[in-house]
């Protein structure tokens, strides 16, 4: 089996939400076809995406293509809307949550769901990350900061507590990478920005404590961790050099959090993925892909499926056990 725990998808058809709101800012689609579309924002294209970012049945042509049993769907980070108002930013989510949890309904045995939450508001993101309990989903994806406030703050600790009650996982994909105005050429923001940003949330939450006020969370972040497994050694150096500006919230080392979190395979080379795997251990990694993004495996697994250094023990870990562990289930 294997399962992709790291998938994006987008309705065909979204609401006119700058009218409705009567402010600009949030994702439309324009010059539609039957195989693709441009994302506008501020009415200037943000993105070209391919039929496969909103079609099932071409997804699961792909995945049957891929071999991927199951796919986990989750929206697309430039939809989280922590800028707009709580309220609207809540009407989004909904939107959203139950366009995934209908595809999942469609096909549950190809499909699993993962919900957005309105973070700026702690009460609103509470009450929607129950109704995605509710509704079937297993679990929400957040930004990797909430409108420039790492996740360490603490007007997110009533939403770790919910979510640990709830026993719903956190999936933290880069958004809003910080230094963006500074590379705005050349893809940076993609290419630097986002393995910086996820090492930033890594970071905050082990410097913040929030591993140790929240033990029965279940944490997996994207893109391998970013730049943290890389710079362990940098930041463990830090931690003991300067405690009075590292340990301020928190005394333990922070190579002690290696295996208490989880991170995809999305790492692009079979040397940086054997290195992931030694750093981390293999209980920590599983298959996440991107699907359908350029900067995405082309093959999901195909990395995992072609290196010699992997076993099959391991490759079961990586490909669905670790997955079944970290959403909390037993079995699909």
């Amino acid at each position: 089996m294997k399962i992709d725990i790291h998938t994006h998808i987008i309705p065909e058809k979204i609401p006119n939400f700058s009218k409705n709101f009567g402010y600009e800012g949030f994702v439309s689609l324009a010059n539609k076809t039957s195989k693709q579309a441009d994302m506008m924002i501020f009415e200037e294209r943000f993105r070209t995406i391919k039929c496969n970012c909103w079609s099932s049945e071409s997804r699961i042509a792909d995945m049957k293509k891929h071999k991927i049993d199951i796919q986990l769907l989750s929206p697309i980070p430039v939809m989280f809307c922590y800028w707009a108002r709580s309220k609207d930013a809540l009407k989004v989510s909904q939107f959203l949550n139950d366009f995934i949890i209908e595809e999942c309904s469609k096909n549950p045995k190809k499909f699993i769901g993962l919900g957005t939450v309105p973070m700026q508001n702690s009460n609103l993101s509470i009450s929607e990350l129950e109704r995605c309990k509710e509704i079937g989903l297993k679990g929400v994806e957040i930004g990797s900061n909430i409108n420039n406030k790492n996740l360490n703050h603490a007007d997110f600790y009533p939403f770790y507590q919910a979510a640990q009650d709830l026993n719903m996982p956190l999936f933290i994909h880069p958004w809003e990478m910080m230094g963006m105005s500074q590379m705005s050429k050349y893809w940076l923001p993609w290419l630097v920005g986002m393995p910086a940003e996820t090492s930033r949330a890594i970071c905050s939450m082990i410097f913040g404590g929030i591993f140790e006020k929240f033990p029965r969370l279940r944490i997996a972040f994207a893109h391998g961790g970013g730049s943290f497994p890389h710079i362990i050694g940098r930041i463990e150096k830090g931690f003991l050099e300067r405690p009075d500006l590292c340990a301020v919230d928190n005394e333990i080392n922070p190579k002690k959090y290696i295996g208490k979190f989880y991170v995809d395979s999305l790492v692009h080379s079979q040397d940086a993925l054997n290195y992931l795997i030694d750093i981390l251990g293999p209980k920590s990694v599983m298959l996440g892909s991107d699907y359908p993004f350029p900067l995405g495996e082309d093959v999901p697994g195909e990395l995992i499926d072609h290196n010699p250094r992997i076993d099959a023990d391991i490759k079961k870990d990586l490909f669905y056990k670790n997955a079944l562990n970290w959403l909390g289930l037993e079995k699909i």
